[in-house]
């Protein structure tokens, strides 16, 4: 059984192979921070600022949803959910203070209140033998990927399968964290940050990080095909950006699953062996896999993949490996 106070003492970030993974792990993912928003307006105000519908989210419901500039680049990309107090924005802790302060500054006369909110612990469980041992302890689940159920220690979400498994998010109270921790350690193998980062790389879902802020239309990282876009909902900053680019055929660039003999970072550029001079891409997300070297997201030109070797950093760098995605990637004016 692994402490809950060892584990927090000796690493927040224990990586873990993909292999581990698959089979089974608990992680605590402490680099996530939670914006609540309340008041009459909360939802009216979120439905004029991200890329998804607001208005319509149900209790029962998870949604990833992005803030752009007006320009259509992202900000942020968010988990969205609601509960009968608030709604909820899950983003890196790294970014909350400033997209905090900058969705404040769109409040103006609007009934809604933005706090950071804290006291519970994000412990993130997937693999084969996940559900069981989650079902064990907290004696149901949520049904199908990206819904949630409020338990009594915290809401439980379900998110994008990986690996041909659900995948969940615990936001624990911090009392009842080490007793759950416990539990599920007992059986699965345990993780950091970084375990759960490679899970997300692996679900095929982007997050955008500081290094990331501006980069890319929500298309270029595939939000839209995990249903983080809605093309109906009306206006929100960059929505006339976004909406060309779906409608007239402007992109030309997605996020394809790699991995590299080497570390790599978010914001990395990356390039083709046949055009050396300028990138054809960027890493979106990377986590140590493990094994030595680090399993991606990386942005590319669509024609990228056909052209030859890509590699990191340089012409001359680390060759990547194109690994196949978790969904399809539909055609836009491909």
């Amino acid at each position: 059984m692994n402490s809950w106070n060892q584990f927090l003492a000796s690493s927040d970030n224990t990586v873990l192979p993909v292999p581990a993974l698959a089979a089974g792990f608990v992680a605590v993912v402490n680099d996530l921070g939670l914006i609540s928003v309340s008041g009459d307006d909360a939802a009216s105000f979120l439905h004029n600022q991200l890329t998804n519908d607001v208005h319509h989210l149900g209790p029962e419901r998870v949604r990833l949803a992005g803030y752009c500039t007006p320009k259509g680049r992202l900000l942020a990309s968010f988990l969205v959910w609601r509960d009968a107090e608030a709604i909820y924005l899950q983003l890196p802790q790294a970014l909350l203070p400033a997209i905090q302060k900058r969705l404040s500054m769109y409040v103006l006369r609007a009934k809604a209140k933005l706090a950071a909110l804290s006291g519970r612990q994000v412990l993130a469980i997937g693999g084969a033998a996940g559900a069981a041992a989650l079902q064990g302890v907290a004696g149901a689940l949520p049904a199908a990927p990206y819904t949630r159920l409020d338990l009594p220690q915290g809401p439980l979400l379900r998110l994008a399968d990986a690996f041909g498994a659900a995948r969940y998010q615990w936001l624990v109270d911090d009392t009842a964290a080490p007793a759950i921790w416990e539990a599920l350690s007992a059986k699965l193998a345990v993780g950091g940050r970084q375990a759960w980062q490679l899970s997300q790389i692996h679900a095929g879902v982007p997050t955008i990080e500081a290094s990331t802020q501006e980069k890319f239309v929500p298309q270029m990282i595939n939000l839209e095909l995990l249903g983080g876009v809605d093309f109906k909902k009306g206006c929100y900053p960059g929505q006339e950006i976004v909406a060309r680019s779906q409608y007239l055929g402007k992109l030309k660039r997605r996020a394809f699953l790699a991995q590299v003999a080497s570390s790599a970072a978010a914001g990395d550029e990356v390039f083709a062996a046949a055009d050396p001079g300028q990138p054809c891409g960027m890493v979106v997300n990377a986590a140590p896999n493990g094994a030595g070297g680090s399993d991606l997201l990386v942005e590319l030109k669509l024609d990228a993949p056909d052209s030859g070797p890509i590699h990191l950093g340089a012409a001359a760098g680390p060759a990547l490996s194109l690994l196949p995605m978790p969904y399809a990637l539909d055609a836009l004016d491909l």
